[in-house]
């Protein structure tokens, strides 16, 4: 159903290292990367878009303002990708916000971690396998 989403870093650099180190644990990386020369207003804005090779799904985009935070979650294809993508965030700067574990209140393999990206934005990899 989602093409691609974007969200925003009022620290562009700082932001773009946490989701390098995140997303590398779930064999993701940057697809894209954009000056928006175009845009008068703020023709300095960086932009860079994360996910599979050839598919910028996932987009962090400069602010010059912090936006309301939001929750995303990434899909794992294991629970240690969960734990290497929690250890990975919190090593790049991230807040834990709920460690690697079963969240049974969910389904009974619901196996998920939480972060805090560095403008507050709760981002979740998650398992659904039993194992």
């Amino acid at each position: 159903m989602i093409d691609h989403l974007s969200t925003y870093a009022s620290n562009y650099p700082l932001t773009k290292a946490f989701y390098d180190a995140a997303f590398a644990a779930l064999g993701l990386s940057v697809q894209m990367e954009l000056v928006t020369e175009w845009d008068a207003a703020f023709p300095t804005r960086r932009m860079c878009a994360y996910g599979p090779t050839g598919k910028p799904v996932f987009w962090v985009i400069e602010s010059r303002e912090p936006s309301t935070p939001r929750h995303v979650a990434f899909s794992a294809g294991s629970r240690a990708q969960v734990e290497a993508f929690h250890a990975a965030g919190l090593a790049a700067g991230g807040e834990d916000n709920g460690k690697p574990g079963l969240r049974p209140h969910y389904h009974a393999d619901y196996y998920g971690a939480f972060l805090l990206d560095p403008d507050g934005n709760n981002v979740e990899a998650v398992c659904h396998s039993p194992v």
